[in-house]
């Protein structure tokens, strides 16, 4: 099940084989400005991975949210399986993430060829 509103999208999957995994997890997120970094999102993940309570906060720069929310979601949430275990990404229908990052491009105001700190780059 996923379900998506502006500013939150809940994200629930239940384990198919022995390797695969459970979850039951909200992530709520807002534009913020960082003093360091400026204007970006910040995130909470919170919720159920495997039967451990979640509670996870990240903020993001302008110029990193879209690359790389998905990947840095999926490393925290990775934190909560054994370490045999793979948590390949945090799986739900591309519309509900098409949505997200509509949503986030508007908080955001993120335009084609908006810059990119060099230092995000590395």
């Amino acid at each position: 099940m996923a379900q998506f509103h502006p500013g939150h999208v809940h994200i629930e999957r239940t384990a198919l084989t022995k390797n695969d995994h459970s979850y039951d997890l909200n992530i709520e997120y807002e534009a913020f400005s960082d003093p360091k970094e400026g204007r970006g999102i910040q995130f909470r993940m919170h919720g159920i991975i495997e039967g451990k309570t979640v509670d996870e906060q990240f903020f993001l720069a302008k110029d990193q949210v879209l690359p790389s929310f998905l990947s840095v979601a999926s490393r925290k949430a990775q934190s909560y399986l054994a370490s045999h275990q793979k948590f390949e990404t945090l799986g739900s229908p591309h519309k509900l993430y098409d949505a997200m990052f509509e949503d986030i491009r508007q908080k955001l105001d993120v335009k084609s060829g908006d810059p990119i700190k060099p230092e995000h780059l590395e």
